[in-house]
């Protein structure tokens, strides 16, 4: 008796105090300004942070001071920095449309292992112990952080890399970040070729743990008529203002590692 005693006294106390606290937020709350309120609903709503703020709520209010500048929403693009433009009065140049992506080709089939890793299935614990399972220093690690941070479930596991689609793919950038190989990064979504490689180790060791790495060769660099793409440090990069996308540079690659990027994606539809 005492003890129900004790839970109903318990009980009384938790619901007094969320009746209470309802009343505050009532009588005592900040309502939204009128122009907050139209600024928010000009937002995705997706609270992404790629904006640089902590979601949706705190870059409309630093626009509503006019703090910061409407052409920051990567989700909304050009459909939303126009919006903010108009309401605010504000002329902008608009945002970069892009999406993510995974420059590692190291599947199950091309990349060897050193290891066998049996502690828990997260990329960061993984790559803390000696830099993880893959004999590929720069490799994707497969365990699949950010899949799960992406808001609108773009990214999927697969033969032990991460794949994404282009479709869903809304470029927020959370993906990028939480990456502990660093191998995501912001594409522009018309971009023509991209390179499925992290690896900046030379041509030698490069392959010898990967089939598809990039082995510095600089056929791609030589072949390119419009010098869009240069190998740096034994990896190539693509300079997409300059690129037109004549795949030049695809065809030349000897190991594959540079891929036309209309071609078909292997995307686990099942798993998405």
């Amino acid at each position: 008796m005492e003890i129900l005693i004790a839970l109903a006294v318990v009980a009384s106390i938790a619901l007094l105090a969320g009746v209470l606290l309802a009343v505050i937020s009532h009588f005592f709350g900040v309502e939204k300004s009128k122009d907050l309120k139209e600024i928010s609903a000009c937002l995705p709503g997706v609270n992404c942070g790629a904006c640089g703020y902590k979601g949706c709520d705190d870059y409309a209010a630093a626009l509503a001071r006019g703090e910061a500048q409407p052409n920051r929403c990567i989700p909304g693009a050009d459909t939303t920095a126009r919006a903010l433009s108009e309401l605010l009065g504000i002329e902008i140049e608009k945002p970069k449309d892009v999406v993510a992506f995974v420059h590692c080709n190291g599947h199950c089939e091309a990349a060897s292992m050193k290891a066998r890793y049996e502690g828990m299935k997260s990329c960061r614990s993984a790559a803390m112990v000696y830099g993880g399972p893959k004999s590929c220093r720069f490799g994707c690690l497969g365990f699949g952080e950010c899949a799960a941070v992406c808001p609108t479930g773009a990214i999927c596991m697969k033969d032990g890399i991460a794949h994404i689609d282009f479709e869903r793919c809304i470029g927020c950038g959370l993906c990028q970040s939480i990456c502990p190989k660093k191998i995501i990064s912001m594409v522009p979504r018309t971009s023509p070729v991209v390179v499925m490689c992290s690896s900046t180790d030379k041509g030698a060791e490069a392959r010898r743990v990967c089939q598809n790495a990039c082995i510095g060769c600089k056929k791609c660099e030589r072949s390119c008529p419009h010098g869009a793409i240069t190998v740096t440090n034994n990896l190539a990069k693509i300079d997409y203002d300059k690129c037109t996308g004549c795949g030049t540079c695809v065809d030349s690659c000897p190991t594959g590692c540079l891929k036309s990027r209309f071609s078909p994606v292997p995307f686990c539809e099942s798993e998405a």
